[in-house]
């Protein structure tokens, strides 16, 4: 009724679009400024999206705010969140697949990738890094929790069930963004290196575990025997919505409308999850749940609309829409999550997650590395890449925020950690190199890397091996494997 009431009204609708328009504006200028500073561009969209409700307030006051984004104008812009969210999950949980592609810039498939490059150290390598980078931030998520507890902070631990309020803490900490990651190995030239395969397959298998943990939480956050039932039957019906969609994706008459009619497809898919992710709404659960169901729920392909992978053309599509609507998001959640939980979240609540956060994924993702046989240097690295958070952690924050497990404070503070860790990536990275190559410098030339594979493109060294004189072809050097990044 209320979508219902925001269209029937011309000049509400107006009202929004022009609201839309300046928050697009708000995320092109917020990329801007990510890439001058090498930043990831989602990075920029995320922080002044988020920034942008509370510098109103600041500089002008909450009633220029309220006169800007009225009540009802502003549950239409909320609404648009909500849908661009559902359409970005879609694809975001598509990619999660642990034999699916992650697109042509990035490589072979990630079953390829999991450490059979020569001379890598096998897939156990990559399993390692998984138990570390995803065991230990658990444990600190629970060391967080345990603040929150001791320290009796009322404001930041709610009233939702302990096992629940526990167990979503430590699955906030555990969040590694593939997207952002993949980003990040690509400009950074490491989409072929020993750390970048690892960290990325690892990080792949972390989220999808995850979401599983996530949903139990959800579950939990019931409270009660009849609650949590209620929870495990919502979750059965998403799960018999996800095999209908997915059989029914599999038939010829689908197929042929995947390949023939890319556009009707991804209008289709668009529609039916945004109506998995409403009916998981109205039962209970979450709507980012449903729309995750749908997403894992597509099969997948080679990464490219064929016969073999007719709806790999409409997830990309869809996936992208949701990507030019998740701005929205970022301001809704600045303007509900910050502006209501500033004055109440304390610093040494911000400060311990920040720290928690960086020792979880930092001495997780290193001993899970050396332990699977990588050597020091690609084992700083994935420790690096393995803390790059970004957006999927903003989405598993609103997940706990919606199921009412999560505060306000709480959250406010697990973001700024989620976005401080994601911003260290790729200068940690850039320092490491330049450390690298100092050291180096007395001892000959070194591969940055610890193995065969492309060198970093801003690093200096060579590779261990008898130099070729750059008339030469690069592809004639034995061993090492072209870069498609």
């Amino acid at each position: 009724m209320e979508t219902l009431s925001i269209l029937g009204d011309a000049p509400r609708v107006g009202h929004v679009l022009v609201a839309l328009a300046v928050i697009l504006l708000i995320a092109l200028a917020g990329r801007a400024l990510a890439r001058a500073l090498r930043q990831p561009a989602v990075i920029g969209e995320i922080v002044a999206g988020l920034l942008s409700g509370p510098a109103v307030i600041v500089l002008f006051g909450r009633g220029t705010l309220n006169a800007l984004l009225p009540g009802p104008v502003f549950d239409g812009v909320k609404l648009i969140a909500q849908a661009g969210l559902v359409l970005f999950l879609v694809g975001l949980a598509h990619r999660l697949g642990p034999v699916r592609e992650l697109g042509p810039a990035h490589g072979p498939g990630l079953a390829h990738r999991l450490g059979t490059e020569a001379g890598g150290p096998g897939p156990g390598g990559t399993r390692w890094v998984v138990v570390g980078a995803l065991g230990v931030p658990l444990v600190t998520g629970l060391l967080l929790a345990g603040l929150v507890l001791l320290t009796d902070d009322r404001a930041a631990r709610g009233s939702a069930p302990l096992p629940a309020f526990l167990l979503m803490v430590a699955v906030s900490m555990s969040i590694t963004a593939v997207p952002v990651m993949a980003r990040i190995l690509t400009d950074h030239g490491m989409t072929r290196s020993r750390a970048g395969q690892t960290a990325l397959g690892a990080a792949v298998v972390i989220d999808g575990v995850g979401w599983l943990l996530l949903t139990l939480a959800i579950g939990l956050g019931r409270g009660s025997l009849e609650g949590l039932l209620h929870s495990v039957r919502a979750l059965g019906f998403g799960v018999l919505c996800a095999l209908a969609v997915r059989y029914g994706l599999r038939t010829r008459a689908a197929k042929a409308v995947g390949v023939r009619l890319p556009r009707t497809a991804a209008v289709l898919l668009g529609a039916v999850a945004v109506v998995v992710a409403i009916a998981m709404d109205r039962l209970g659960m979450t709507a980012i749940l449903g729309a995750a169901l749908v997403g894992f729920s597509v099969p997948g392909g080679e990464g490219a609309p064929s016969r073999s992978a007719p709806w790999e053309g409409a997830v990309a599509s869809v996936s992208r829409a949701g990507a030019v609507l998740a701005p929205a998001f970022f301001v809704v959640t600045g303007i509900t999550v910050l502006t209501g939980s500033f004055a109440d979240t304390s610093w040494q609540l911000i400060a311990a997650a920040l720290v928690l956060g960086c020792l979880g994924k930092g001495l997780g993702g290193y001993l899970g590395a050396r332990r699977g046989g990588h050597g020091r240097a690609t084992a700083r690295r994935v420790a690096v890449l393995m803390n790059t958070r970004g957006l999927t952690e903003l989405v598993a924050l609103q997940a706990g925020l919606s199921a009412g497990i999560l505060t306000g404070p709480l959250a406010l503070a697990l973001i700024v950690m989620a976005l401080t860790t994601t911003a260290m990536t790729g200068p940690l990275l850039t320092l490491l190199d330049r450390g690298e190559r100092h050291a180096a410098e007395g001892r000959g030339p070194v591969n940055p890397h610890n193995g065969p594979g492309p060198r970093h493109p801003r690093s200096h060294l060579s590779d261990a091996r008898p130099q070729i004189s750059p008339d030469l072809p690069r592809q004639s050097r034995a061993g090492e494997t072209p870069m498609t990044g």
